[in-house]
């Protein structure tokens, strides 16, 4: 079995090997550090002997190179493989925290909420046999018992709505269907009339997907909570490496990221993957705001 090749890190050069001990590579700032210096003050002091016509004073300028390229592989060169590495770490992580909600989701449809319902069916037919029991002759404990089951099948109704209310709040089930069939339904029970745009020739990750639905369904609330807007238009368009997911309406205007203000909590749900919001909305409107999520997370 072969090791991926992203997390090989490349083998250093001859020469790193040959001028460098192996304990300079447990402490690389401070002797990348000081390669720098060192290097930075030969080339000044090669230049100088130079200009007084003492030749040998190129040789200083080359080693004072070497010293700074020495300084740039212990301190420059590692960055872009680190940085792969962080990229890899995050997409592990974001793609984690996905399938720890699904699981939730599927925990809570299948555990708690099929309880429920058995409770609830149970005491819709004691209801329903208590009610028949009472015949108005002034069994006042029989009609007290058929209140009590009334109600607490009432409070078991709730707590379903209330479950299946979380589940999708978790990980809507009609994402398992694509981000374009899931923005269809968020669009049908919209209070303001939407013209739905979607361009999705390809799918994003889950976690993409579960974001950009997210920031569709918080914008369209927003619109219904505070534009006043008669229009709105959702966009869903996605490119070669760019999820965008736009929302304009005619309304009122301005609408501006605030401190734990719902667009401020968007913005922060979108830079956890490197994408960013943009807001436009000048007072009378119209408002535009509009994410960019990469493909891929």
């Amino acid at each position: 079995m072969r090791v991926p090749s992203d997390n090989l890190t490349s083998p250093e050069p001859l020469i790193m090997r040959i001028l460098l001990r192996p304990g300079a590579y447990r402490h690389p700032k401070a002797w990348g550090g000081a390669c720098l210096a060192a290097g930075v003050w030969l080339v000044f002091l090669g230049v100088i002997l130079c200009a007084y016509r003492f030749w040998w004073g190129a040789l200083l300028i080359a080693v004072g190179a070497l010293e700074m390229w020495i300084a740039y592989r212990l301190l420059v060169a590692p960055l872009p493989q680190r940085v792969r590495e962080l990229e890899q770490s995050r997409a592990r992580v974001v793609d984690d925290s996905a399938a720890r909600l699904r699981r939730i989701e599927r925990d809570l449809h299948d555990g708690a909420q099929a309880q429920m319902v058995a409770v609830a069916m149970k005491l819709g037919l004691a209801t329903k046999k208590l009610g028949g029991m009472v015949d108005g002759t002034g069994q006042t404990d029989l009609d007290r018992v058929l209140e009590l089951v009334v109600a607490a099948h009432r409070g078991a109704k709730e707590a379903i709505t209330e479950l299946r209310d979380l589940a999708r709040g978790i990980h809507p089930p009609v994402l398992d269907q694509g981000l374009g069939t899931a923005l269809t339904s968020l669009v049908a029970s919209s209070e303001v009339p939407v013209e739905l745009v979607v361009d999705l020739p390809e799918r994003p990750s889950a976690a993409i997907e579960t974001i950009a639905y997210f920031c569709a369904a918080e914008l369209l609330a927003n619109v219904a909570k505070h534009s006043c807007a008669r229009h709105v238009t959702l966009e869903a368009v996605h490119v070669p490496g760019l999820l965008r997911v736009r929302v304009s309406d005619d309304g009122t205007g301005g609408a501006r990221v605030e401190a734990r203000g719902g667009l401020a909590g968007l913005a922060e749900r979108v830079r956890t993957v490197d994408g960013r919001l943009q807001v436009s909305s000048p007072p009378g409107g119209p408002t535009v705001i509009a994410a960019e999520l990469p493909s891929h997370a």
